[in-house]
């Protein structure tokens, strides 16, 4: 991801404050999606950057702000299925605008990590945790790259998330790679609209699907027609 020196800048503490007025000037509260029980900041067809260039944006890559598929399928799965989550700890990896961490506490999970490597998702992962009545922990350390043993445990975690993040080969291959390296003891979800990186990567074939979700049209019309998503769980017995 290309960092600004804006947003380097806020990773070094840039007023809080500024970086809210920010992300609530450019995104709409939305509850537009498979999972309206949530209302989150996003950059929907209303706002001026849906038609903006990048170099006329004054955020960088700011994937956070937008819903995608296979994080709308996982959170919903969490909504329908409170029992799995209750009294569980969670961590959402690539959290985005942080819905599936929202959704495992709305449920009863508790305690949930809600980690992304963008300060500005930090920022709107709290306006949107704020927003729906719920309290998660924004992450911004980077689990899939380093080697530290802290990160590298999880072995108090219950359930691990992540959604949409097969978005190209190297991606679904460091992600793969990491899975391989998490206590036995913790589930993993992982939601998906069926993309080519996910569906050609080895793992697939560790992971047991456990449902399918029809995607809205507003969705469908934002993810170059993909009409579905769904949510696996893997398989660590399988060798990838």
């Amino acid at each position: 991801m290309r960092v600004s020196p804006l947003w380097r800048a806020a990773a070094g503490g840039l007023n809080e404050a500024f970086l809210r007025c920010l992300v609530g000037q450019h995104t709409r509260l939305s509850q537009d999606h498979l999972t309206p029980e949530l209302a989150l900041h996003l950059i929907t067809p209303a706002c001026h950057l849906w038609h903006s260039t990048v170099e006329n944006s004054p955020l960088d890559d700011p994937f956070w702000a937008f819903y995608w598929p296979g994080g709308q399928a996982l959170t919903r799965y969490i909504l329908d299925n409170p029992k799995l989550f209750h009294g569980k700890t969670v961590l959402d990896v690539g959290s985005g605008c942080g819905s599936a961490a929202i959704a495992a506490v709305s449920v009863g999970a508790s305690e949930a990590v809600a980690n992304d490597i963008d300060p500005v998702a930090e920022i709107a992962i709290k306006m949107n945790m704020e927003k729906n009545g719920v309290i998660v922990k924004p992450d911004t350390r980077n689990y899939l790259a380093s080697k530290s043993t802290q990160l590298q445990d999880t072995s108090k975690i219950d359930i691990i998330l992540i959604g949409d993040m097969f978005y190209d080969p190297n991606f679904a291959h460091l992600i793969s790679n990491w899975l391989q390296s998490i206590h036995p003891s913790s589930m993993v979800l992982i939601g998906d609209p069926g993309r080519h990186s996910f569906k050609q990567h080895p793992l697939h074939s560790s992971l047991k699907l456990l449902h399918r979700y029809k995607l809205k049209k507003t969705s469908q019309l934002e993810n170059n027609g993909l009409t579905e998503a769904g949510v696996w769980m893997f398989n660590r017995l399988h060798k990838v």
